[in-house]
C-alpha cells in the first residue's frame, strides 16, 4: 500500500508562486512508481496536470500548464513537488497527486494511477 499526502496549497494572488508537495508512505518502494499531478476545480473533471517517470527522466505536462509549472521528484525523500509559476485564477482547483505502478511512463490518464492523495486546494484571486 502507499499513502500520499499533499501539502503547499494555499490562498494566493494572480502572478503568485506556489510549490506543492506530495509525500510518499507505505511499504511500496515509492520510487519505482510514476508520479502524476491532477486538479479539479468545482463542477469539473479531473484534469491532468503533470507527471513524471520513476527516474525523473520522462515528464509530461498539459499543455496550459508548460512552461509554468515544472514537475520533480526527490526519491530519497519520497517526495514529489510541483512548482506553479505565474498562477491564474483558472488554476484554482484542488490539486492531487498519483501514483502509477508502471514506473516509465508518464500518463495524462487519471484512471491508470493506482493511488491518490486527498487533495490540497490550490485559489488563485485576481
Amino acid at each position: 500500500q502507499v499513502q500520499l499526502v499533499e501539502s503547499g496549497g494555499g490562498l494566493v494572488q494572480a502572478g503568485d508562486s506556489l510549490r506543492l508537495s506530495c509525500a510518499a508512505s507505505g511499504r511500496t518502494f515509492i520510487s519505482t512508481y510514476a508520479m502524476g499531478w491532477f486538479r479539479q476545480a468545482p463542477g469539473k473533471g479531473r484534469e491532468f496536470v503533470a507527471a513524471i517517470s520513476w527516474n525523473a527522466g520522462s515528464t509530461s505536462y498539459a499543455d496550459s500548464m508548460r512552461g509554468r509549472f515544472t514537475i520533480s521528484r526527490d526519491n530519497a525523500k519520497r517526495t514529489v513537488y510541483l512548482q506553479m509559476n505565474s498562477l491564474r485564477p483558472e488554476d484554482t482547483a484542488v490539486y492531487y497527486c498519483a501514483a502509477d505502478r508502471n514506473g516509465g511512463r508518464t500518463s495524462k490518464m487519471h484512471s491508470v494511477y493506482d493511488y491518490w492523495g486527498q487533495g490540497t486546494q490550490v485559489t488563485v484571486s485576481s
